[in-house]
């Protein structure tokens, strides 16, 4: 039996103007009157799922949602090529978040980030440590540069076959080089197919390491989505994420008032670096790491959801947050 909750259906949805033209996706689910929660989404750029309203208990919590800049239902979309993504970095998202928090009059509220949004929602918890109720995290990430190597260029000799075509489809002046800005290049080519293909690229090497499954991901099928997907992406990692390297690692000390769950898959290759351990240390005796044995990058993986949901369970009780 799944140990997920029930399938549900937002009470409330609508789009937030951000400014520089944006309009945020976001929805609300669960119990109006329950404990906020903010669900983070990775990527960048994968946009929020339906199957991410589960891990909470609709009596318990008011589950909100979003779409960060160009990503899901906001608008105006990275599948279109003409669209213009100077204006969406992680300062933005902060800003995003932020403004959402207030729109929907929510005081505190619990954040929940999986990969990159992990990586956004400690950043967030260390630029607004009193808006925090608790961190509920998987997939770790921190932003670092060392952690986009890693996946672009380090992983090459654990996937042979895959890496040499991922590395193939690059220009050969720029193969040694960071694979991110190289395909970030050839995303904004001005003819249709090389995008095309470059997104095709991008999505087969983001598949062929993730050891957690077998099965293609369905959002992948979708060439609007891998191109907005990969263009994000690759905007953000060519660019460092716009953060100083370790800065989420070095502040980690900050969250200490802020209690926290850290669900990794022990083949996660992001484990490489130890960067679940070293964040564990720093963050101090508030945070608990939960390491699954059998899984890797996904939450698809048994034990994940399991243990995912047994946090938000716990943290359940604490107080609504809203004002």
């Amino acid at each position: 039996m799944s140990a997920l909750y029930p399938p549900i259906e937002p009470h409330d949805h609508g789009w937030l103007s951000v400014g520089d033209g944006h309009r945020m996706y976001w929805e609300v689910c669960g119990n109006p009157e329950g404990k906020p929660a903010l669900v983070v989404h990775g990527g960048p750029g994968s946009g929020c799922t339906p199957g991410a309203r589960r891990f909470f208990d609709p009596a318990s919590y008011r589950i909100i949602l979003f779409d960060q800049r160009n990503s899901g239902r906001s608008t105006p979309h990275a599948a279109d090529p003409e669209v213009d993504l100077s204006t969406n970095t992680t300062e933005h998202l902060l800003a995003d978040m932020e403004l959402l928090r207030e729109t929907l009059g929510v005081q505190r509220w619990q954040l929940f980030g999986g990969s990159w949004g992990s990586a956004l929602a400690l950043h967030y918890a260390q630029r607004h440590p009193d808006r925090v109720t608790e961190l509920v995290l998987m997939g770790l990430a921190t932003g670092r540069r060392a952690e986009t190597d890693l996946l672009t260029r380090g992983l090459g000799a654990y996937f042979p076959d895959a890496w040499n075509a991922f590395r193939a489809a690059v220009p050969p002046a720029e193969r040694d080089g960071d694979p991110a800005a190289a395909y970030d290049r050839l995303l904004h080519d001005p003819d249709p197919a090389v995008r095309a293909k470059a997104a095709r690229d991008w999505c087969d090497w983001e598949e062929a390491i993730d050891v957690s499954t077998s099965d293609p991901s369905p959002r992948y099928a979708d060439p609007d989505f891998r191109l907005a997907f990969a263009r994000i992406v690759t905007h953000y990692w060519s660019r460092g994420s716009w953060l100083p390297e370790g800065e989420v690692l070095r502040r980690a000390p900050e969250l200490a008032g802020i209690p926290g769950v850290v669900v990794q898959g022990a083949l996660d290759p992001g484990n490489l670096l130890g960067t679940p351990w070293e964040l564990a240390h720093r963050w101090g005796p508030g945070c608990e790491l939960v390491v699954i044995g059998a899984a890797g990058h996904s939450t698809a993986a048994a034990g994940m959801s399991e243990a995912l949901v047994s946090a938000t369970d716990r943290f359940a009780s604490g107080g609504s947050g809203t004002r």
